[in-house]
């Protein structure tokens, strides 16, 4: 029952934990801000998944030790409270055989001065004087007394006594013989403050205490006064809890156990065990049903451990929190020449060839990434250097063709005036020539030769007019073939 106990409360805690666990990642999905920091940041991620993983193997191994260590805590409980049990019985025996040894003593003295009274006075007296546990003592000569019926001897049940001013008390009889003829009884009178003292005083823990039940379920000794003599059975069935009657029917049956049991609001043990008297030579054992128990709180059984547990979880996640930073501080110094290397390429990308990259001691992965990075950079800025040069080549190129093109463009269009200017000058004479010869070839019948001769020179000197354009056109084509 108290395995399973520990175990639900440990899976509270650990539901717990994943609870408050699962709430942060929900907290961290839901803040951009945060979830954008730890996108960007390779070695706050690094950090919680080296600090994930310790702290899994941390709680596995703090489950077990405090499993374990709650176990012999227990068993440690288990056996103060048997020897407490064990203490008390014995104390309370040694009490009982004290007076059984007195009383025999005394009963044989008595034995030898029958018919005596004074004698037998004076006995009782005497016992009651030099046997510190015995408050009473009364010889009853009276064959015919049955109050205590019994003809061995017995001790009798707690009863209150108004002689003692009405303090309880228990008596060890011893049966008065004459011959086989039961005589009478001695009665010797135990306080039952004195057990009482005994049974108190005999704890465990400070806020543990001691119980003693008779054979009928009286309570005998409790630290609570008001309910002393009251039967166990009745305070049971008012009991918050009802493992208290399975306690009691243990109790009286002799069993000898221990039970977890919720008493006046606070988790408790009950270690419990049957009064058994020592087996002395000439002794008569008889069984006398009564029950210690010890009523331990778990507090006082648990609550070093408890306190050692929240110290150790206290000290685990501070622990685990400079760890955290440890880590963060750690990985944040070793990838540095990473985050270098990221502006640097950042730079690059932004035309930057010539950004130089600063040289590394390291000889890790991150170091011989730097070195070949660096080389990487000089190559392309080698590499964009010659395509650079070449560029301006091309462009010097580029810009003579441009040039040649744009001279060529004018020479075209300089020839293609020419032209047209040539062929509007050469227009008029070959129009005039055609009307002449169309003149002269319609109307050569009625032409006189003056007109006719006027119309042949004006042929002849627009002929000559085109000859010299043409050879002027000659000329310039191979001046501009030169």
């Amino acid at each position: 029952m108290a395995n399973i106990q520990r175990i639900i409360q440990f899976a509270k805690f650990i539901m717990v934990l994943f609870c408050f666990l699962h709430f942060f990642l929900y907290l961290c999905t839901k803040m951009t801000r945060i979830t954008r920091f730890l996108a960007r940041t390779i070695s706050l991620r690094l950090s919680l998944m080296v600090l994930v993983a310790l702290a899994s193997l941390l709680m596995a191994a703090l489950f077990i030790m405090f499993c374990y260590s709650r176990k012999a805590v227990k068993e440690e409980a288990l056996q103060k409270a048997d020897q407490t049990l064990e203490t008390i019985i014995q104390s309370i025996d040694n009490v009982m055989l004290s007076v059984e040894q007195s009383s025999g003593n005394i009963y044989w003295k008595m034995m030898a001065h029958q018919g005596k009274p004074e004698k037998i006075e004076l006995y009782r007296k005497k016992l009651i004087e030099f046997n510190p546990y015995i408050i009473g003592c009364s010889v009853i000569l009276d064959s015919t007394f049955n109050a205590i019926n019994t003809t061995v001897p017995c001790w009798t049940d707690v009863k209150v006594n108004d002689s003692l001013m009405d303090k309880a008390s228990t008596s060890f009889c011893l049966p008065i013989y004459l011959g086989e003829k039961k005589a009478g009884m001695l009665v010797s009178d135990v306080s039952l403050t004195l057990l009482s003292k005994i049974v108190l005083e005999a704890k465990p823990s400070p806020n543990s205490y001691c119980t003693l039940i008779g054979n009928n379920g009286t309570l005998i000794v409790h630290p609570d006064s008001s309910v002393l003599n009251q039967n166990m059975f009745t305070l049971a069935n008012k009991a918050e809890d009802p493992a208290m009657k399975e306690i009691v029917q243990a109790m009286m049956e002799g069993d000898k156990g221990y039970r977890h049991i919720k008493l006046d609001g606070k988790d408790c043990y009950v270690f419990y065990k049957p009064f058994e008297r020592a087996d002395v030579p000439g002794r008569y054992t008889e069984r006398l049903g009564w029950s210690a128990a010890v009523v331990y709180p778990e507090d006082d059984i648990f609550g070093e451990y408890n306190e050692l547990l929240y110290i150790v979880l206290i000290i685990a996640v501070v622990g685990l929190a400079l760890l955290l930073l440890l880590c963060q501080t750690f990985i944040h110094r070793q990838l540095l020449p990473l985050r270098l290397l990221a502006k640097s390429a950042h730079r690059i990308a932004k035309g930057y060839y010539d950004e130089p990259i600063p040289s590394s001691k390291q000889q890790d992965e991150v170091g011989r990434l730097q070195k070949h990075f660096q080389q990487m950079q000089q190559s392309l800025a080698t590499r964009v250097g010659e395509m650079k040069q070449l560029t301006d080549t091309l462009q010097e190129r580029g810009d003579a063709l441009q040039t040649t093109y744009e001279q060529a463009q004018v020479a075209e269009q300089m020839k293609t005036s020419f032209l047209y200017n040539m062929s509007n000058q050469m227009m008029a004479p070959a129009r005039g020539i055609y009307t002449n010869v169309m003149t002269i070839s319609k109307n050569y019948k009625e032409l006189t030769d003056e007109t006719t001769n006027q119309l042949v020179d004006e042929i002849h000197y627009r002929g000559e007019k085109i000859t010299e354009l043409l050879n002027q056109l000659i000329s310039d084509s191979e001046k501009q073939m030169k």
